[in-house]
């Protein structure tokens, strides 16, 4: 289908399309050539001829039609002025739209003459023109003012006009200057009485007795292509106004109460307050412009995304990253070898078995079978000796994101996220989100459209209930971008928000709306700073190099914050503390110079469904109060640990994948309180978990540089002014909890404990660590370690310390390629275990230490069931313990030790191959049955789809010592 051009009724083209363009033999070409000389209005009669020749005349787009655009004095290139060597995709459809939108103002001329009774036979009232300047007929704006009539065309020659009093415009006028922009110089105030006004290529400057340039409360006024320096323009509802093309130089634009308001492709430049302030919820009385606006507002192009339209605003970076498409992302992990598998620590070919570490613990030398389900086949075994295995099952780890983590991060080799991780366009997100797409279409209060902000104080104000949209706009050297307190609405959609020396954008006192696919980068604080009860909705956004945080959310602040990009910040990409409590779902952050979200002094939230990569530091950062919900997050190939519970740290961490971090896999301090559930934390370059009482290392600059949150000063009135009310999903922990967790492939121990303060480690999967199953160090008060799997460790399955208090009960110890269990610890009790397969000894009681040892079944796999060493304290009761190979006892005690007390045990020696023992009534440990929470439960609900991406990172060779990379958000 095709229609007439703009100017034109259809009712005007010829009956039969049929009609061919009489050439005469002329090529296109030449045509082309010929009707470039011709005006508008000639073009518009040339297109009514027949098909051919308005094909003919909108093949013209490239030369006449960009000619009449750019050559026309009320507008400006299509794209100024954030683009103004970017050519739009049609010159015509630009030209036409600026033109439709300069007759806006005159549209109640219709109106009125409509509504004249007899209008038919009503001659209809010439608009004159009225010429102002030296040598014509007025010689000021005021006197020809008072000569006009409705609708006159007012026309200024160059020169400077200043007008010594106030302007009252009674009557509808058209004021525009002649020439060049810059040419016709006014210094008045005007006040607009009027139902309609235009002024078009005019310099404004405000009058010597007022630095009001212009201000209308009821009616309409349009500014095409103006320059407005150093003064004031008020609008105040139900007034509108309409600019476009326009300049202002240290001018403030004050809008109160309007219902509808448009500012287009203008510039603001150098304001030493805020350049826009919306203040005033829309006023509810409407003028006759409004409906026009509105029409106007729908016809032009929308900034919504395209369904197969990703967006991905280009970046003004000094250090390009790779800028991630919303639905692919792919680094390549490189390095020789990755230094968070525990076969960087594999022995030499050839070395010998049995060989004897600290402490007396052995650790065997033999093939990996840290994956095997089975007891080890013992291919290196001497066919002359018996060796008997009991029949059990060793618990593998349980995947969470399915068989991408699994596996060690090979160089060269790509991670497939799940369908839940994967980042959605903005399309898809809106679609979605019903809520979020009324949002983005509403147009109510100040609608401000491809703008450029730069260089002054303040970008746009909003306050006082007052409704804003901002599209498509440049905000860049700034103090502030974008301001909105005081239950005020903002809608923002594809901005770009740069270099500003504060914030980028500022909630505050209940603000709200939808801040969506915008590029915040290279700002001195936070890229958006949520505070004071304010609740907006942050989606699909580029946040990155940030001076400090991407996002801040405190005292109060809530918030929606899904589906963005976070990288390359200073600071936490996302910084939650004094009670600030969003919901941060769906993120990528990741390259953090710091960690990737830091909840502090008091912050909440509930993260979930994130992909936390490549930080600096702690991938998550818990402290000072902070009790986060922290649940289905991907935490990986960090250059720290994974997640880091500093003190008084609290919070659930619940079934999150924390993989491949060079650090610790948890880092906690004893005296937090968190719950740790159901997470796979595997092939971490350090502990899987670990706790300690005190921090093994001040990390630089310490607590010393806190971040100055509070710009009125304020900071310590926080805390007066924070709700008090409970959360329902977090429940009171009173000890700190680990429990139902796979802790498998990390670099040291799966679990590592230096604590002051109890700690219960429950129904958790450690396998295949590369030191120790589980290593107690330090515990003056109760460790608990029950109902556990402890198998196929590169050392003993747990080894407890000097002077630690430690109860192990309900645990399965399977294939360690140490001892079973290795104490010396002051009130240690080994109860109703599972101590079987392991290549040293089943239970080795080592000096000083004063053991309980009852109701277990032990079993070595060539070594001793029980070895106590030098002089110990114990109680042996009630134990069964089976033989292993037929040249070593059951029992082996080296000096006589009349406090070694062995009661009621029960020994089993195997005397043939056929001999079969089963671990039954009850059945092998642990009994994870009763004892998983979380987990499942908590992910029943998350059905991984076959749809993935693929991520990978880069991971540099080396392993580090056995010491916490400890993280320390300033």
């Amino acid at each position: 289908m095709w229609s007439p051009p703009f100017g034109t009724s259809s009712s005007t083209w010829p009956c039969c399309e049929s009609v061919t363009m009489e050439t005469g033999g002329l090529p296109l070409e030449l045509w082309r050539v010929i009707l470039a000389y011709l005006h508008l209005p000639d073009l518009g009669r040339c297109s009514l001829v027949c098909r051919a020749w308005y094909e003919l005349i909108l093949s013209l787009d490239s030369t006449r039609w960009r000619q009449l655009c750019l050559g026309c004095t009320e507008c400006r290139h299509p794209n100024w002025p954030n683009q103004p060597d970017v050519e739009p995709e049609s010159w015509r459809e630009a030209f036409k739209q600026h033109y439709l939108a300069s007759k806006t103002w005159a549209k109640n001329a219709l109106d009125l003459e409509s509504s004249i009774c007899f209008s038919l036979f009503r001659r209809k009232k010439e608009r004159r023109t009225l010429s102002v300047g030296p040598g014509h007929e007025f010689d000021s704006l005021g006197s020809a003012l008072a000569m006009a009539s409705l609708y006159d065309r007012i026309v200024l020659f160059p020169g400077v006009y200043e007008e010594q009093g106030e302007i009252i415009l009674k009557v509808p006028v058209e004021i525009v200057g002649q020439g060049k922009l810059g040419e016709v110089v006014l210094l008045a105030s005007i006040d607009q009485h009027c139902s309609t006004t235009r002024v078009c290529n005019l310099v404004f400057m405000p009058a010597w007795f007022s630095p009001i340039m212009y201000k209308t409360t009821s009616g309409h006024i349009q500014f095409d292509n103006c320059n407005f320096e150093n003064g004031h323009i008020q609008v105040h509802g139900p007034g509108t106004c309409q600019v476009k093309f326009c300049t202002f130089k240290n001018t403030h634009v004050f809008l109160h109460n309007v219902p509808l308001c448009m500012l287009e492709n203008c510039e603001f430049v150098g304001s030493e307050n805020n350049s826009v302030t919306v203040e005033g919820h829309p006023s509810a009385d409407k003028n006759w412009a409004y409906k026009y606006l509105l029409g106007l507002i729908k016809a032009s192009p929308i900034f919504l995304p395209a369904e197969d339209n990703d967006f991905l605003m280009s970046l003004d970076l000094e250090s390009q990253d790779q800028a991630w498409s919303p639905r692919t992302c792919d680094i390549v992990i490189e390095g020789s070898q990755s230094p968070t598998s525990p076969v960087s620590s594999s022995p030499k070919p050839g070395s010998k078995e049995g060989e004897v570490g600290s402490d007396g613990e052995r650790v065997a030398q033999t093939p990996d079978s840290s994956d095997g389900g089975l007891s080890p086949s013992g291919e290196d075994e001497d066919d002359e000796q018996l060796t008997y295995r009991l029949s059990y099952q060793v618990q593998g780890p349980r995947p969470v994101l399915g068989g991408s983590f699994l596996g060690p991060p090979l160089p060269g080799a790509s991670i497939q996220l799940p369908s839940c991780l994967v980042l959605n366009s903005l399309h898809q997100e809106l679609q979605k989100d019903k809520e979020a797409m009324a949002l983005a279409s509403s147009v109510q209060g100040c609608l401000i459209r491809k703008c450029l902000f730069r260089d002054g104080k303040g970008g746009v104000f909003v306050c006082s209930y007052g409704r804003a949209k901002m599209e498509g706009n440049v905000f860049r050297n700034l103090t502030y971008a974008v301001r909105c307190i005081h239950n005020s609405k903002i809608v923002m959609l594809r901005n770009d928000i740069y270099r500003c020396r504060a914030s980028g954008i500022f909630l505050r006192l209940e603000g709200g709306g939808l801040i969506a696919g915008n590029n915040i980068y290279h700002n001195a604080e936070a890229g958006v700073d949520i505070r004071k009860k304010s609740n907006p909705l942050i989606l699909c956004n580029q946040i990155h190099h940030g001076l400090r945080s991407g996002i801040v959310v405190l005292g109060n602040g809530k918030g929606v914050i899904r589906n963005n990009q976070i990288f390359s910040n200073k600071e936490a990409g996302i910084y939650i503390l004094y009670h600030g409590n969003p919901i941060v779902s769906g993120n990528h952050i990741f390259k953090g110079r710091a960690a990737g979200i830091a909840v502090n002094e008091n912050g909440k939230g509930l993260i979930t469904e994130n992909v936390i990569r490549e930080n600096q530091w702690g991938g998550v950062d818990i402290r000072r109060g902070g009790v986060p919900i922290l649940r289905s997050n991907l935490i990986c190939f960090g250059y720290s640990d994974g997640v880091v519970v500093g003190d008084e740290g609290r919070g659930l961490i619940e079934g999150n994948t924390i993989y491949a971090n060079k650090g610790c896999g948890v880092w906690m301090m004893s005296s937090s309180l968190p719950h740790v559930s159901s997470n796979h934390v595997s092939y971490n370059g350090l502990y899987g978990v670990a706790v300690f009482s005190q921090k093994d290392g001040e990390f630089p600059g310490g607590h010393g540089a806190q971040e100055n949150f509070s710009e009125d000063g304020d900071a310590i009135l926080w805390e007066t002014e924070l709700e008090k009310e409970d959360d329902p999903l977090r429940r009171p922990v009173t000890v700190a909890l680990v429990e139902s967790n796979s802790i498998n492939h990390n670099g040291a121990s799966g679990i590592f404990v230096q604590s002051s303060e109890a700690l219960q480690v429950t129904a958790n999967v450690i396998h295949a660590n590369g030191d120790r199953g589980v290593t107690i160090v330090q515990s003056s008060q109760l460790t608990r370690v029950a109902n556990n799997s402890i198998s196929c460790n590169r050392q003993s399955g747990v080894k407890v310390e000097f002077q630690c208090k430690v109860e192990l009960r309900g645990n399965g110890i399977y294939d360690n390629r140490g001892h079973g269990i290795i104490t010396k610890g002051d009130g240690t009790a080994v109860v109703e275990n599972d101590i079987i397969g392991n290549r040293g000894s089943g239970l080795q009681l080592l000096p000083r230490s004063d053991t309980k040892v009852l109701k277990n079944r032990i079993h070595s796999f060539r070594a001793y069931g029980i070895a106590v060493r030098g002089r110990v304290k114990a109680l042996v009761q009630e134990n069964i313990i089976f033989q292993g190979k037929t040249n070593k006892t059951i029992f082996q005690q080296i000096t006589n030790n009349r406090e070694c007390i062995m009661q009621n045990n029960k020994f089993l020696v195997f005397k043939k191959k056929s001999d079969t023992w089963r671990l039954v009534n009850p059945p092998a440990r642990p009994h994870l049955e009763n004892s998983l929470r979380g987990s499942s439960a908590a992910h029943s609900g998350h059905k991984v789809a076959a749809m993935a991406t693929r991520i990978t990172a880069r991971v540099e060779g080396g392993y580090h010592s056995n010491r916490s990379i400890f993280c320390t958000i300033l």
